[in-house]
């Protein structure tokens, strides 16, 4: 985070582009999620929800994640949360993939980064 804080990848030729945008043309779920992060870290918060909806909105169950396995693994218990139950798995999934497909169709621009 710290690279992608310092060095701008709304430039080009700092960081190489998506190998998939690069093969396909279209957008993978991941697009934009270096320029989310370097927006975010110098306080653009409307321009990295612009720039990966999904990701953003994702941030807070990836830190509740991070700290839970931090703190149990430090207690030395397994992680066994909710959210790695097979319905959850299966639900976010056909989640990322409905963003995949959508973020990609003309009417949906917005979802592009």
């Amino acid at each position: 985070m710290t690279l992608v804080s310092l060095r701008d990848p709304h430039e080009p030729g700092h960081y190489p582009t998506c190998p998939f945008l690069a093969l396909t043309g279209w957008y993978c779920p991941g697009c934009g999620a270096m320029r989310m992060v370097h927006s975010l870290a110098h306080g653009d918060v409307g321009a990295a929800f612009g720039l990966n909806p999904l990701l953003f909105l994702l941030l807070p169950v990836l830190g509740y994640l991070w700290v839970a396995w931090t703190v149990r693994t430090v207690r030395g218990e397994p992680m066994d949360s909710v959210l790695f139950r097979p319905w959850a798995v299966g639900a976010f999934l056909v989640v990322m993939t409905a963003y995949w497909l959508v973020r990609n169709l003309p009417f949906a621009h917005a979802l592009a980064p």
